[in-house]
């Protein structure tokens, strides 16, 4: 059993040069923009990338308080394919400050599988979201300067869709009223904040595949109507040179390592509970073109991250994932089953064999939507039995699915081998061609009805007043054949996140929906998830603290 904390694991392992680890993807150090001795951006000419590797998608069945650790065994899987003799790269998500002061405490691994340096990382890493920050607020802070300085473009303050955004948790910002204090402050009308990640620029830079491309996205930001119905754009306002110029270095990939070297591409990261849940399309493409295998993440259960990474991601890009991961873990499938957090130390095989329906429904997913070929990892834990251990493998073997034993929290790569035999046994056999879940030919709402009966196992789905009304004026502005986003709960396949396991006959609730044109998506708004999240009663911020030495504790 392990008695350091992940930062302490973390910082009992030296780790390698970062030009050394640039060399075993072959990357010439003068490629290389250095932060520091342990992390640098990779500027390779992404006009010029050719595919070279497979790509492995790792997803999970929907998350739950008592942890499926998706982050983890990517990171275990990617050192466990090294050892294996298969030039390995990972390409995972950057942090977000919220959920590292809010509930997480940290996101670069656990255990014996982590990125490193994880304090940078967790933290303000290359400042890529600072960056992504600024560039968003000064799209908002343009924009309010037109309208104070004449209004030229006749722009109707009430239709205002870009918020504001900060790269924290913060619900007092979620609605506010701007403006106020006298003309010379400008104009009064309600504002609000979202999350840094939840961004359009976020999901913007995620998208694009070069400054170019990045460019003519920015263009196509929709800000808010004049009072005579027309969008009103970023090259409306003249911004779009000047948002770029803040986004130069961070839409370039950071390489950084694991604990056992590995090259790992960790670049923005956008959630996948409101919005795409992917890293950037430039560190994958950069990744597949250097390595033999690519191990890659997409956020939460895959009902919203490998959803969002196929439908939207892959659709976009041109990418397709070979293979398919899907981790679950014994405590998280006894949640799913009804026991309660401080019950799930007991075996439980009932409860266990009844939260294998949430398990089933992202299998058929995988494999009856989107035709890729799967295996489960059984993600362990301390307190798991062999009985409850059997009884997944006893479910996947009857189903014909392959399923191995991951143990890489404890033992790194070495505990991830049984998994990377079966990832490399996969990746001998040529897949046939994604299979996305909707064409491009169909209605936004047929889209958003397929997503949430194929995907989710809705019977029905059911629109708020005057959200028809957007979808058809989307279409008629020319966004029908964009893909679709759906915002929603993480914690279950429903929109409500009390429906555990594998819930049927629900109805889908869509409460609104807004056309993201830099990103290239429609997002669609379903229950009552936020964009701004809140801390909780006891933030993982009130845990951490630093010595007069500069050693930080608390970070997990």
């Amino acid at each position: 059993m392990i008695s350091m904390t992940d930062i302490e694991i973390a910082n009992s392992v030296k780790m390698e040069e970062i030009g050394k680890i640039a060399k075993k993807l072959d990357i010439d150090e003068s490629d290389l923009e250095l932060y520091g001795r342990y992390k640098a951006k990779v500027n390779l000419d992404s006009n010029s990338l050719k595919k070279k590797g497979k790509l492995v998608l790792v997803t999970a069945i929907n998350p739950t308080p008592a942890g499926e650790g998706k982050t983890t065994i990517s990171i275990g899987l990617a050192d466990a394919l090294s050892r294996r003799g298969v030039k390995t790269a990972l390409a995972l998500r950057e942090p977000s400050l919220g959920p590292v002061f809010g509930v997480k405490g940290g996101a670069a691994g656990g255990g014996w599988a982590q990125v490193v340096p994880m304090e940078d990382i967790n933290l303000h890493f290359t400042g890529d979201l600072h960056a992504i920050t600024a560039a968003n607020n000064l799209i908002a802070a343009l924009l309010d300067n037109s309208i104070m300085q004449g209004n030229p473009l006749n722009i109707d303050p009430r239709t205002i869709t870009w918020k504001r955004c900060m790269d924290m948790n913060d619900r007092q910002l979620r609605a506010i009223i701007s403006g106020l204090g006298g003309k010379s402050n400008g104009t009064p009308r309600e504002d609000g904040f979202q999350i840094t990640a939840a961004s359009e620029i976020m999901a913007t830079c995620c998208l694009a595949s070069s400054m170019a491309d990045l460019k003519e996205r920015l263009a196509r930001l929709i800000l808010a109507r004049t009072y005579d119905g027309k969008l009103v754009k970023l090259s409306d306002i003249k911004g779009v040179g000047a948002v770029a110029i803040l986004l130069k270095d961070a839409i370039k990939p950071n390489l950084v390592q694991t604990l056992e070297k590995t090259p790992a591409f960790v670049h923005l990261g956008p959630f996948a509970n409101i919005a795409h849940g992917c890293n950037s399309v430039i560190a994958t493409k950069t990744a597949l073109s250097l390595a033999d295998v690519v191990v890659t993440e997409a956020g939460f259960g895959a009902d919203l991250g490998a959803e969002k990474f196929i439908d939207i991601k892959c659709r976009l890009s041109g990418l397709s994932p070979d293979a398919i991961v899907l981790v679950a873990s014994v405590r998280a499938l006894k949640y799913h089953g009804g026991v309660k957090k401080e019950e799930l130390g007991e075996e439980n095989v009932e409860a266990l064999i009844k939260g294998l329906k949430n398990l089933e429904k992202h299998i058929e997913n995988i494999k009856g939507v989107w035709k890729r070929p799967v295996t489960v990892a059984i993600n362990h834990f301390t307190l798991d039995t062999q009985a409850e251990t059997a009884a997944i493998k006893d479910f996947c073997n009857a189903k014909g699915i392959n399923v191995s034993f991951a143990d890489v929290w404890a033992k790194g790569g070495e505990g991830g081998l049984e998994l990377a035999d079966s990832v490399i046994s996969l990746l001998k056999n040529d897949s046939e061609p994604v299979s996305f879940t909707y064409s491009d030919d169909i209605t936004l709402k047929a889209k958003l009805e397929s997503v949430a009966k194929k995907i989710y196992g809705a019977s029905a789905v059911e629109f708020a007043p005057g959200v028809i009304t957007k979808l058809k004026k989307a279409e008629e502005e020319g966004y029908g054949s964009y893909p679709v986003c759906i915002a929603k709960t993480q914690y279950s396949l429903s929109d409500d996140q009390k429906k555990l396991g594998r819930p049927e006959g629900f109805t889908l609730h869509i409460r609104d929906v807004r056309v993201s044109a830099g990103a290239g998506f429609l997002v669609a708004y379903a229950g009552d998830i936020m964009t701004m999240p809140g801390l909780s009663k006891v933030p993982a911020a009130n845990g951490m603290d630093i010595s007069d030495s500069g050693t930080i504790t608390g970070l997990f």
